[in-house]
């Protein structure tokens, strides 16, 4: 019988992470620092394994190569995406990250285009996405000068925000804002400004202000335009398209039935619970789940009340 695959997600402190992916999603944190769940992953940095089914205990990984029919036959080598859940308790670091050219050569992976689904935001919590240099001189010069006030471009946020963030964006998420992360499975970051904060051991974190640089967009990043469309018993929102991933929200408020269009989904359950319904079998679904449907499973039913992001890899 074609199935879902749930998935153990894994588990990363941050120097600048918190306790609430214990709190709002019940998950067992290693420490009230812990700031990144890496809920569908195939990275060797953090690799989900299969809770249940005829794969319980396989990684990620390992299913990606053993049983390509499950994932559409693909022609790549490496799983494409990772999905996480951040707790930022404080400032991340003001950062950017490399494009697939320069992450290849220079860290012999994937580059690293991302994008943000705002699940929860304190009054007042903003994120960093993009700067105000005209030039990558003048970016360079305000970059060594330390001129932060005029450089960074701080955005107010709040729960239900979306944000694209491709490759070459200086960006930060900020104090007291929850997000669903879905990116290029990478683990390559280029920090550029850390608040001059220093680690358990008294020391300041290591910068990469010359790699910065050299992969930095000059210009405003361009957001995306989610398109939304209502039907019976759900409505779905496209948030972003590209040559990496699509990215949706979907709501369930009754019972709706849908088809694979696509290789395979990711599916993170972000509120509510209900029920996937596959063949003959009825899965339990809630908030804080996460599950890949395989090309195998062609035809499903949710039924609700259930909130989901949901994502596929792109067409390039």
């Amino acid at each position: 019988m074609a199935q879902p695959l749930f998935l153990k997600p894994v588990m990363h402190e941050k120097i600048w992470g918190g306790n609430r992916l214990a709190q709002e999603y019940g998950y067992a944190i290693p420490s009230d620092h812990t700031g990144e769940c890496w809920a569908i992953s195939a990275h060797p940095n953090g690799v989900s394994v299969i809770k249940s089914g005829p794969y319980k205990g396989l990684g990620l990984d390992d299913l990606y190569q053993k049983q390509p029919e499950l994932f559409g036959n693909p022609s790549t080598d490496v799983f494409p995406l990772l999905t996480k859940i951040l707790d930022a308790n404080d400032w991340l670091s003001v950062q950017v990250h490399p494009d697939d050219t320069y992450a290849m050569i220079h860290e012999g992976e994937l580059g690293k285009t991302e994008c943000w689904y705002i699940l929860s935001a304190e009054e007042g919590a903003e994120i960093i996405y993009g700067h105000q240099a005209k030039s990558r001189e003048a970016l360079a010069d305000m970059i060594r000068s330390g001129d932060w006030e005029h450089l960074l471009t701080r955005v107010p946020v709040k729960a239900g925000d979306f944000y694209f963030v491709p490759s070459g964006t200086i960006h930060a998420i900020g104090k007291g804002i929850m997000i669903l992360e879905t990116q290029q499975s990478s683990d390559t970051t280029y920090r550029v400004y850390d608040f001059d904060r220093k680690d358990a051991d008294g020391n300041l974190r290591e910068l990469h202000l010359s790699q910065s640089i050299d992969v930095a967009h000059i210009g405003q990043p361009q957001n995306s335009t989610p398109v939304t469309l209502k039907i019976d018993g759900m409505t779905s929102t496209l948030l972003v398209s590209n040559a990496f991933f699509a990215v949706y929200h979907w709501k369930v408020t009754r019972s709706v039935t849908m088809q694979q269009t696509a290789p395979y989904l990711l599916v993170s359950v972000i509120d509510g619970q209900g029920h996937l319904t596959v063949d003959n079998g009825v899965f339990c679904i809630r908030k804080g789940d996460h599950f890949i449907l395989p090309n195998t499973v062609r035809n499903w039913r949710f039924d609700g009340p259930v909130e989901m992001i949901v994502s596929h890899v792109g067409e390039r």
